[in-house]
Order: C-alpha cells, then sequence, then structure tokens
C-alpha cells in the first residue's frame, strides 16, 4: 500500500476563490489564448494557453493548491481534469472565469 494523498477537485465560485486564497499561497494558472491574456488577467496569475498545458505542465508547482481560470469557466474545466490526471492533489476550476471576475469590477493587470 501507498501513503498517496486522495485528490480533490472542486467548482469553485470567485466569491469563494476569494474568501479561500491569498497571494502565494496557491498558483492560479490562466488557460486562456494570448490575446485573451493580453486583454487583462487576474493578478498573480499565470499563463500557460490549454493547449500548450501537456509540455509545459511542469511549470505549475504541486505542493500547494492549484486553481485554474479561462474566460468563463469552460477550458478551466478541461485544463483542471488534466491537472488531477496528473498527479496535482488539489485543484479547483473558477467556474465564472475572468468575464465575470472583469464584470465584478475586481482588480485585474495588463
Amino acid at each position: 500500500m501507498t501513503d498517496q494523498q486522495p485528490f480533490h477537485f472542486a467548482n469553485l465560485p470567485i466569491d469563494a476563490y476569494r474568501e479561500r486564497f491569498q497571494p502565494g499561497d496557491h498558483t492560479l494558472v490562466d488557460v486562456r489564448e494570448p490575446q485573451e491574456w493580453a486583454m487583462g488577467r487576474i493578478p498573480g496569475a499565470i499563463h500557460i494557453p490549454l493547449n500548450d498545458l501537456p509540455d509545459r505542465v511542469a511549470e505549475i508547482p504541486n505542493d500547494k493548491p492549484v486553481v485554474v481560470v479561462c474566460a468563463s469557466g469552460v477550458r478551466s474545466l478541461y485544463g483542471a481534469n488534466f491537472l488531477v490526471k496528473n498527479g496535482y492533489p488539489e485543484v479547483y476550476n473558477l467556474e465564472d472565469g475572468t468575464k465575470t471576475w472583469v464584470l465584478r469590477g475586481f482588480p485585474v493587470e495588463r
């Protein structure tokens, strides 16, 4: 038998994300395309487009929670599932995406 940690995955609404996480205690991965990224992103995010994720997965630390975000929560769900399948123990999909983040007036980096 092994002492593997159980995997944890959840969809996470924006309000729950803002309540639960602080800068530095998680990795926020934005899987949108470069032109979307350039228009604005959630502060602190790292950019790895969804299609690049398999080749760049090693850039994402697995020793703290990972939150995956896209424009509306669909591509990030695929990205989050990919990370869980690749051994990341705690992964979240930011279900409302950057569109809702911007609409609600939360800070954006450009």
